[in-house]
């Protein structure tokens, strides 16, 4: 999906909407699935629908059907990191796009999340964290499920990124994080420490984000 958040940041400016629009609505008639209307989606999210109209260009030459199911989406995620192993971290991430927990990611999804993550306020884009980092879905974050996500992100980054890294270093930084979140030291994270403990430190913020660098 990288190369769909790169062709908005790089295309939005270069459109004709009039012929857009004609070429948007023929080409959604062609696809196994047909998103909603744009007007609608403009009004749902933080995109303009010059905007959405590149993301479908994007997402339609990626997923020709419309949806794209877990192992697309693990496919398409590690072209963009060709040093590590990207399946793990991608099964989360599709996981918390897949909001309807079907098995399947269509564009309403991806766009819905993709508005949050580059447009959302923080308190927005702190509860998408949390609830990527929250594998279970039980409302609580614990130290397994944390070290799970921040693994799978070294994993994807490779030796190339992280060359000095040992197997325990994930367990120490979740270690030095929970330490800071869990104010009432009953062993999980809610939303609310999790966004406070986020806004109070900065180097908490960046690093409990990590998922705006490796979009």
């Amino acid at each position: 999906m990288g190369a769909v958040v790169g062709t908005l940041t790089m295309q939005t400016r270069q459109r004709q909407p009039s012929r857009d629009k004609v070429d948007d609505e023929l080409e959604m008639t062609m696809v196994c699935h047909r998103p909603e209307g744009l007007e609608q989606l403009e009004a749902q999210t933080n995109f303009t629908k010059q905007e959405l109209q590149v993301l479908y260009r994007g997402f339609k030459n990626e997923c020709p059907s419309g949806v794209v199911n877990e192992e697309t989406f693990k496919h398409i995620y590690a072209q963009f990191f060709p040093h590590g192993d990207a399946s793990t971290y991608a099964h989360y991430l599709f996981n918390a796009f897949d909001t309807r927990n079907n098995g399947s990611i269509k564009f309403e999804d991806f766009v819905m999340g993709l508005s949050t993550l580059l447009r959302g306020t923080v308190r927005e884009k702190l509860e998408w964290t949390f609830y990527l980092y929250d594998i279970n879905r039980d409302g609580f974050i614990n130290k397994e499920e944390m070290t799970e996500i921040v693994r799978a992100i070294y994993d994807m980054m490779g030796k190339y990124t992280y060359p000095a890294l040992k197997g325990d270093v994930p367990k120490q930084h979740v270690d030095a994080f929970f330490v800071k979140m869990d104010k009432n030291k009953d062993g999980v994270v809610t939303l609310e420490e999790f966004v406070i403990a986020c806004q109070e430190d900065e180097n908490m913020m960046r690093s409990m984000q990590l998922f705006e660098n490796v979009m």
